[in-house]
Parts: structure tokens; C-alpha cells; sequence
């Protein structure tokens, strides 16, 4: 039997990839590779460097179980101490040597007759595979808006994923498209360090709340208590389970009327008091940065300085669409054309929950089976968000419906455990093929679909006039992984193996390679 050049491949090297390899390795599994397109490890860390990225949930929410640190400078850590966080454990568990940069995947074609994958690479080399995880993040590529023009402009093109900090933006007019969760910290972060005129183009108005970023080095005596970490994050984890719970097993007669209380009185008290005591002097401007929709409807932003940054007297909020970029600026709905130095363009990414992030013949599975075409015309869908029936030995680490509202270092590990449990017990039989069954992958995306209810009803009929990224092209929420947060847990180590079935690949007298044997494992 021809071996492929590893067991298992490891596309992505950020938080997903350091929990795959870390579970691979505890797993006793050690021929793998963690494939990088770019030349350093970290993912979103490793790009989003802009003035005032960091964290918007706590830090102790915000890290590996395997890996917590009593040693974060404050709760809420700019971008630098993240990637520094997430260098440092992979240099601990030996991950570092396992990485190839410069290398990305740009089609996974699975070969049946060899129970492996061929990874295609953009440079032209073929990387073959037992077996495949996928932990390319949420956020896959940068996205610029929909609107003309923008190679147009003669000045300085910036966006929050790349930014040129070559670039002296002292003294000069800035204008930032968008204003989400990137914008609210870029904001404030350029407004404080010599802009000259700032300017902040508002289409739909954010949630934004101030978060407590206090330093916690008057406390790491606390942190470094036995247990200490592990009860905050376990506090976390019942916090939200209670809203993830209550949305997916509620009643629908309940659901109606708790979602109208909270949205009306969410926006009541965050126009009337919230925005007095956090808001900008202005009352006209404090009235066109009060949301109007729900308060969990688009992503909810974290930043104290955003608000009040409009009272800077070089800072100016226009609430008007933008229509296009020019050479010299930005012309806006109403006809106005805006003149800038730099344009900032935080506008969001590519999304793993949208049907178009996955080009048509870049993944092909058993007996041609197109990823891309599976979800356009059937809807985003996986088993435990992690397997899709046609697609043998092939994991996403962070795939449809799988965010269950902790932080991001619980989803991967989530997803992580379940795929390399999977390959474990593959590896137990001896088998080189392991395939999720259709029948109990149809059973689980229906169980998903009832439980998203709840949720279908806020999105859809609630706030259906909302534009959020929550909600894909299709009108479905595979961002969002129902039910409760504990059992997507611990469903991960304890999912029934007798929903996949193993093959194990022989090779006959003629060197043919065939399927020696089938077994379903209870």
C-alpha cells in the first residue's frame, strides 16, 4: 500500500490549528503538518494589528484549557500579548517544527482509491494526506464593500487585516468605512495618536459597551491559585449556557415575547441611560449612534473610548451610506463627495458560515461530491459541525453551526476533540477510511434545525430588516450551534462512533488497492 507523505494535515496554524495539533499529539498521533498560507503562525492575531486591536471578551475566557495563563497584563489584551500567548504554547507542546508557511491549499481532491487526500498548493505541488482537519477560522479573507471605484483612489488604501504601519497618518484626513467590531477599536486608537481629521461613515449604528479593561498584575497571585482560572471559566461557560439554552429549548410562545422585552427595553435603556452616561455630550449625536434593532442581532462591540471618541473636536460621524470610492475620497448616498488622505476600509471578511466562501471544485469528495455545491443548494450543514457524509477522513474544526457563544478557544478545542477522536479510533481498527454515516448526519442537521428556532425567529422575523453576519445568503444561521454549551462539550468525546463507518484499504496480488473490510464500531 503506496502511504500518503502524512497521517494527518492541519490546514490553518491560529487558535484552530494549535488545538488540532496539541489533541493530536495527546493523542499519540505524530505524523502530521500544520500548513500555513503565510509566512508566521496566528491567524487573526497575527494579521489584525491595527491601532487599539485587542480582545473583546476577558482573557480568562479567552485561552486554551490545556494552556491558561495566570500571566495576562490586563483583562482585555491588545493583539500583541494574544499572538505572543498563542507563539508561546506552540512552542510549548512542539508545534512550531510541525508548521510549513508559504503553503496554501487551494483544492482538497479526495482519492478513493488510496484513502487519502491530495491537497493541491497554490505554488503547484501536491501534498498528500490520511487524513484531513480543516482550521481556517471564521474569518477566511478580508471583504471589501459592494461599491465601485475603489482602485480608483490616489491616496492611501487601508484595511484593519493588513495594515501598512509604514504609513504616517499624523495630521492627515482619514475616513473609515464601516462600523463594526474592527472600526470600534480603530477608532478611538487612531483618534488618539494625531490624525488630523477623522471621519466615520455609519450606515447602521453598533451596539457598543464599555468593558472593564482593568490591569491584572495586582491580582496574578490570585490567577495562580490552583483552580482559580478554571471557576472563572466555568462561570463563563453557565452564563452563557443559560442564553444559549433558553433560545434553543424554550417554548416558541415564550420566545415571542421574551425577544420583543428585550429588544424594546434593550434599546430603551441604551438610548435614554446608557448613552447619558457613556455617550458622547451631543444628544443628536448620541441619538444617530443608538441602534434601533435588537441588541444580539448584529455582533454586540466592547470598547470604552468608541462613544465619547465624537466628542474629539477632529472626529466626525456622517450617517450616510457610502456609494463609491473616487480618486480623491468618498462620495456618499446623498450625492456629497468627501475628500481624504487615507481611507480605512473595515468592512469584514469572508465568512466559514456563507455557502459562497467555498469555491465550486475546490473540495471534491467520494464519487464527485462538490463541498461548495452540497451547501448552495441544501444549506451549510455538518455532523456535530465537524463531518459531512461523501467527504471520508475529513474534519473542519470550525465548521456549520458551530459557534455555541463562548469564546473561540472553546469552539476549536470543541471541534478539534471530535475529529481527532474519529481518527483515534479509525487508527484502533486499523482502518484508513472513516466516513460519517448520511442517515445519522440528516438526523443530527434536523435536531440543529429544530433547536435554531428560537433563534431563526429573533433573526428572521424579529430583526429580519437587519443586516448581520449572523444570517448568511440563504436566510440560515450556521454561525450559531444551539443548545446547551456544556453538551456540545461533551458530546465532542462522547459522540456515538457507531455514526461513522471505517474501511480498512488492502492491497491484492496485483497491487491493486481495494476496500478490505467494513465495520461499524458501536
Amino acid at each position: 500500500m503506496v502511504q500518503p507523505a502524512y497521517e494527518v494535515v492541519v490546514i490553518g496554524s491560529g487558535p484552530g490549528g494549535i488545538a488540532a495539533g496539541v489533541k493530536l499529539k495527546r493523542a499519540g498521533i505524530e505524523n502530521f503538518a500544520i500548513l500555513e498560507r503565510a509566512s508566521w503562525m496566528g491567524g487573526t492575531w497575527r494579521d489584525n494589528t491595527y491601532p487599539g486591536a485587542s480582545v473583546d471578551l476577558p482573557a480568562l475566557l479567552y485561552q486554551f484549557s490545556f494552556a491558561r495563563s495566570p500571566r495576562w497584563s490586563r483583562l482585555f489584551p491588545h493583539h500583541d500579548e494574544v499572538q505572543a500567548y498563542h507563539e508561546t504554547v506552540a512552542r510549548k507542546y512542539g508545534l512550531i517544527e510541525k508548521m510549513v508557511f508559504g503553503t496554501e491549499v487551494i483544492q482538497e481532491l479526495w482519492d478513493e482509491s488510496k484513502h487519502q487526500w491530495r491537497l493541491r498548493i497554490s505554488d503547484g505541488r501536491e501534498i498528500t494526506t490520511r487524513f484531513l482537519m480543516t482550521a481556517i477560522g471564521a474569518f477566511i479573507n478580508p471583504k471589501d464593500p459592494p461599491i465601485g471605484g475603489i482602485g480608483d483612489f490616489r491616496g492611501k488604501l487601508m484595511r484593519p487585516a493588513s495594515w501598512d504601519h509604514g504609513y504616517d497618518y499624523s495630521g492627515k484626513r482619514v475616513g473609515v468605512v464601516g462600523t463594526g467590531a474592527s472600526a470600534v477599536q480603530l477608532v478611538p486608537g487612531m483618534a488618539s495618536k494625531g490624525v488630523g481629521e477623522l471621519v466615520v461613515f455609519q450606515r447602521t449604528p453598533a451596539w457598543v459597551w464599555i468593558r472593564p479593561d482593568i490591569p491584572l498584575a495586582k491580582v496574578r497571585w490570585l490567577l495562580r491559585l490552583p483552580g482559580v482560572m478554571a471557576l472563572v471559566h466555568r462561570i463563563g461557560l453557565v452564563a452563557m449556557d443559560a442564553v444559549q439554552s433558553g433560545l434553543s429549548y424554550a417554548p416558541q410562545s415564550a420566545i415571542v415575547p421574551l425577544t420583543g422585552g428585550l429588544d424594546a427595553g434593550g434599546t430603551w435603556v441604551y438610548r435614554h441611560l446608557y448613552m447619558r452616561l457613556f455617550g458622547p455630550k451631543d444628544p443628536r449625536l448620541r441619538e444617530l449612534l443608538s441602534p434601533k434593532y435588537g441588541p444580539v442581532a448584529k455582533r454586540p462591540t466592547f470598547n470604552s473610548d468608541y462613544l465619547k471618541t465624537f466628542d474629539r473636536p477632529n472626529v466626525r460621524l456622517i450617517p450616510q451610506a457610502v456609494e463609491a470610492i473616487t480618486e480623491r475620497g468618498v462620495r456618499t448616498a446623498d450625492g456629497v463627495e468627501h475628500e481624504f488622505d487615507m481611507i480605512v476600509l473595515a468592512t469584514g471578511h469572508d465568512l466559514f458560515c456563507e455557502a459562497e466562501s467555498y469555491p465550486i471544485g475546490a473540495i471534491v469528495g467520494r464519487d464527485g461530491a462538490d463541498l461548495a455545491k452540497l451547501f448552495r443548494e441544501n444549506g451549510l450543514q455538518a455532523y456535530d459541525a465537524v463531518s459531512v457524509p461523501k467527504f471520508p477522513n475529513r474534519f473542519f474544526v470550525v465548521g456549520p453551526y458551530a459557534w455555541s457563544g463562548t469564546g473561540w478557544h472553546d469552539l476549536v478545542e470543541t471541534g478539534a476533540t471530535h475529529g481527532v477522536r474519529a481518527i483515534a479510533a479509525a487508527r484502533e481498527r486499523g482502518a484508513t477510511l472513516v466516513e460519517v454515516g448520511e442517515q445519522p448526519h440528516q438526523a443530527y442537521h434536523a435536531k440543529v434545525k429544530r433547536l435554531m428556532r428560537g433563534v431563526e425567529y429573533y433573526f428572521n422575523v424579529r430583526n429580519k430588516d437587519v443586516s448581520t453576519y449572523y444570517r448568511n445568503s440563504q436566510g440560515d444561521m450556521p454561525y450559531i450551534r444551539p443548545g446547551s454549551v456544556h453538551y456540545a462539550r461533551w458530546r465532542a468525546k462522547h459522540f456515538p462512533l457507531r455514526d461513522y463507518r471505517f474501511e480498512r484499504l488492502a492491497v491484492r496480488a496485483d497491487a491493486v488497492p481495494t476496500a478490505e473490510y467494513h465495520v461499524t464500531a458501536s
